[in-house]
């Protein structure tokens, strides 16, 4: 009877983003942005300035959707083990963020619903104030960006494959958000500036309208590429050619079948079927792949071909 090592030969399935140090940044940022929700909301309502007001709404939707992401980084470590996840739990990060960007996606709706009932129904606005509190939304959102930011480079900082996806989808969403806001401060400071300078009291609106224009373009292109991986389309298909080609540059090796997909931020699995007249264990097929750095989860299956070889092999 013989005793085998079975960990020597199981897979490793913890393919979460595990990164504590964005995880932190994003509770901090979550309490910047509800204490600026906070001050915009009121100022917005005292002041009358629908720009402010909209900001204001703008963040506290924002703080939601970073609770999201601050949550799916928490769930993904606390669950990185359940075997109930048969490929770990990386694309729970990629769930967040398609949630997010679905939340941004209301927010601009909301958005360009309260500017054209402004337009219509105009309020007067108290410049001077208003200003002052849009100035300072926009110096927490750019701190908040720069917490952000930091994690959301790091989170590229891989080994890149052609062709491959390198993304933190969900600090990428939590960082859609706070530039978002950033966004919208800086169009609200110009239409109270141009009421305030001009008597342009019209931009105010105007101005939302545009935000919800340029926030509703982010968010579809999250919602692109975050529901690209979740449908297992978050692969291109010169990174299945250069797998294939590299398996089959080798002695008469075809490849009859390959599913490659994405199970984390920067990380693909792959199952591939190959046929040949002289066939060697699969792990001598895996090490053909040891230039595809993202390749963290393969299974091989061989198949041996009875008909005559194509070719000679010496």
């Amino acid at each position: 009877m013989h005793i085998y090592n079975l960990y020597k030969w199981q897979h490793d399935h913890r393919f979460n983003v595990d990164d504590k140090r964005s995880e932190r940044n994003t509770w901090r940022v979550i309490a910047l942005t509800i204490s600026m929700m906070v001050v915009e909301i009121a100022a917005g309502y005292y002041y009358g300035s629908m720009a402010l007001l909209a900001d204001g709404w703008h963040m506290g939707t924002h703080a939601a959707a970073l609770g999201i992401t601050a949550f799916t980084y928490w769930y993904a470590r606390k669950h990185a083990d359940n075997s109930d996840y048969s490929f770990g739990t990386g694309k729970v990060g990629v769930l967040g963020g398609f949630a997010s960007a679905i939340v941004l996606l209301i927010v601009a709706l909301l958005m360009a619903a309260e500017s054209f009932d402004r337009m219509v129904n105009p309020v007067q606005i108290h410049f001077n104030e208003a200003l002052i509190v849009a100035i300072i939304g926009l110096v927490v959102n750019l701190i908040s960006a720069v917490l952000l930011e930091g994690g959301h480079q790091h989170s590229h900082d891989h080994g890149h494959d052609a062709g491959t996806v390198h993304h933190d989808h969900n600090l990428r969403a939590a960082y859609l958000h706070v530039i978002a806001d950033a966004l919208t401060s800086v169009l609200a400071i110009i239409a109270l500036l141009c009421g305030k300078m001009f008597g342009w009291v019209i931009m105010d609106p105007v101005i939302g309208i545009v935000g919800a224009m340029v926030i509703t373009k982010w968010s579809f292109g999250l919602l692109r590429d975050t529901s690209n991986i979740l449908l297992d389309r978050g692969v291109d298909r010169k990174t299945v050619k250069d797998i294939t080609a590299a398996i089959e540059a080798d002695s008469d090796n075809r490849v009859s079948d390959i599913h490659i997909w994405v199970v984390g931020s920067h990380q693909l699995s792959a199952i591939i079927s190959i046929v040949t007249h002289f066939p060697k264990d699969p792990e001598y097929y895996k090490n053909l792949l040891t230039g595809f750095k993202d390749l963290v989860h393969v299974t091989v299956e061989v198949n041996e071909s009875k008909d005559d070889p194509c070719v000679e092999l010496k």
